[in-house]
């Protein structure tokens, strides 16, 4: 296992049966920013004129320190509270939240970077199995549906059913049980160093990181078509 700062890409293709994913900030991002619909949905509620920057280095700060976040309504609620500190009541917030949380099922506050379906389309057209694996609650497979998304993958792993977040090897495990093959040969790529790699990899998946605003940086994923040409089928 790389114990170092950042994943190791092989000069060799990795030799894989599956690819699974990561979702948000991997595959998708909200639109135009979280900050920016944090604004809208506060201004319908009466809370105009807010400054998305603001929020969305307020959500920033909030998600960092999220610590155990189990991805159901209470923990978003809190962090809702926490993103709109000394700009909206908490008690005020409280009301907000259930039409905020709404949102965000809509998939038109969602955009699918523009390498995902030039990438998906290939890897499935060469045989590769193909999953998720998000840390995420119950609005996820709706939301992969509505933005077209769900019938790449034929297995989707979700911390809302699972019981584990990333990084626990749980949900890796149970991954590669679905899936029936050796870890091994299931690659796991993601944005989040931590969760997506280092725990990919304590569950003996190889991983890889991807990282959009890289410039050709060793040991990154600069966007994700960047994947095609580094993978093989294993059962060639």
């Amino acid at each position: 296992m790389n114990t170092g700062n950042q994943p190791i890409i092989e000069a060799a293709p990795l030799s894989v049966e599956a690819i699974v994913f990561d979702v948000g900030g991997t595959l998708i991002e909200p639109c135009p920013s979280v900050g920016h619909i944090y604004a809208d949905v506060a201004s319908g509620c009466g809370h105009s004129d807010l400054d998305p920057t603001r929020l969305n280095d307020q959500f920033a700060e909030a998600w960092r320190a999220k610590g155990d976040f189990q991805y159901n309504e209470n923990d978003w609620e809190r962090l809702v509270i926490r993103t709109f500190e000394g700009l909206v009541s908490e008690a005020d917030c409280r009301i907000m939240f259930p039409k905020l949380y709404q949102r965000f099922e809509d998939p038109g506050v969602w955009k699918v970077h523009a390498d995902v379906l030039p990438t998906l389309d290939d890897l499935a057209g060469r045989g590769f199995r193909l999953g998720i694996v998000s840390n995420w609650d119950t609005r996820l497979r709706p939301l992969l549906d509505n933005l077209r998304l769900e019938g790449f993958f034929e297995l989707i792993s979700v911390s809302c059913d699972i019981g584990f977040t990333k990084p626990s090897p749980v949900i890796f495990e149970h991954t590669i049980s679905k899936f029936g093959l050796p870890p091994d040969r299931i690659l796991h790529v993601g944005d989040v160093y931590e969760e997506d790699v280092m725990g990919a990899q304590t569950a003996g998946l190889q991983a890889l990181h991807i990282d959009r605003t890289c410039s050709g940086e060793k040991g990154k994923l600069c966007q994700l078509t960047d994947l095609i040409p580094l993978v093989k089928e294993a059962w060639i």
